[in-house]
């Protein structure tokens, strides 16, 4: 058996990403669930996630030949805003039953930008089916968007597919600003748009859904200019986000992590122009990892005392249990 080890967690809204090893190495272990941890009245529940913790960390930390957990760093989604029974409560469960004496609990966001940009001042737009900007300046966070796909998540996967859909539907009626190629990608994949409302308005997942159709748009915009404008359009919101959290000072870094940008140039040209236009102090690097690199890094620090990021309780809370 090796020494005590750390835990790092991604908690996002397809299940966990675990990982376990040694602080200044690559994770020796790691395990995904299936299961989204669930929210409530109380916000993100302390012990649904711990129950499908637990057991994990165990497994993960037997087969790494660790001989316990020092420290444990868990990235969930909404924690910025649903965050407060699982501040209060995880990491006194983990120290109950995996023995850690150092627990942060962050917003995915945070472990997003850590993995992508690691303890340097800058931001970092993580887009997927949402999308929300993150700066530093290793003094305080800001954080712009990330309000859902009713109230924002401008340039989202969401959005992008929301629009790209209005376009459909005003081709279908005859309206200006519509796509007759939009319209038929609409079709093609969701069937005659008149069945559109009823598909989408009583879904859960509707911005899911809405996410699904983002790469019609993209494969569209090289031909229609319809598609092509929806995509500046994203660009210019992203940008606005990214603008709003970097800081001004000093030369920032900024850096691009999620699975929206695998929709390749016809997204990323147009925004690194916004980008350019916007933030001419800052570099644009990319991004070194994702945000459970992001766990791994802020826990290694954690573990060699030597975190420099900003501890805010709506977005990185560090606790020690009593001897940690």
């Amino acid at each position: 058996m090796t020494a005590s080890g750390y835990l790092a967690v991604d908690s996002g809204g397809s299940g966990l990403r675990v990982a376990v090893g040694v602080p200044g190495r690559e994770p020796s272990a790691r395990h995904e669930t299936r299961e989204p941890v669930r929210t409530a009245a109380r916000g993100i529940d302390p012990d649904h996630l711990t129950a499908q913790l637990v057991p994990v960390a165990r497994a993960l930390t037997a087969e790494a030949g660790l001989d316990g957990l020092g420290t444990a760093v868990v990235g969930a989604a909404g924690f910025a805003s649903l965050g407060d029974a699982l501040r209060a409560e995880l990491p006194g469960a983990l120290a109950r039953e995996l023995g850690v004496r150092t627990v942060a609990v962050a917003a995915d966001a945070v472990t997003a930008y850590v993995g992508a940009l690691g303890p340097r001042p800058g931001a970092v737009l993580a887009a997927g089916t949402g999308l929300i900007a993150v700066g530093t300046d290793l003094a305080g966070w800001r954080r712009a968007d990330g309000w859902g796909h009713l109230l924002g998540d401008c340039g989202s996967g969401a959005w992008i597919g929301r629009a790209g859909l209005e376009a459909a539907l005003r081709a279908h009626d005859g309206r200006d600003g519509g796509s007759a190629p939009l319209l038929a990608c609409a079709e093609a994949q969701f069937g005659p748009v008149r069945g559109l409302p009823g598909l989408l308005y009583p879904r859960t997942d509707r911005a899911a859904v809405l996410a699904a159709f983002a790469p019609r748009v993209a494969a569209c915009a090289a031909h229609d200019p319809v598609a092509a404008d929806i995509l500046r359009t994203a660009a210019r919101d992203m940008a606005d986000s990214a603008a709003a959290v970097c800081p001004a000072d000093g030369e920032p870094e900024v850096a691009l992590t999620g699975g929206l940008f695998q929709m390749g140039d016809p997204l990323l040209l147009p925004l690194r122009e916004e980008l350019a236009r916007r933030l001419p102090h800052a570099r644009q690097v990319p991004a070194e990892g994702d945000p459970l690199h992001g766990s791994v890094r802020i826990a290694t620090d954690l573990a060699a005392g030597r975190l420099t990021l900003p501890s805010e309780p709506a977005m990185l809370c560090v606790s020690h249990a009593p001897g940690g």
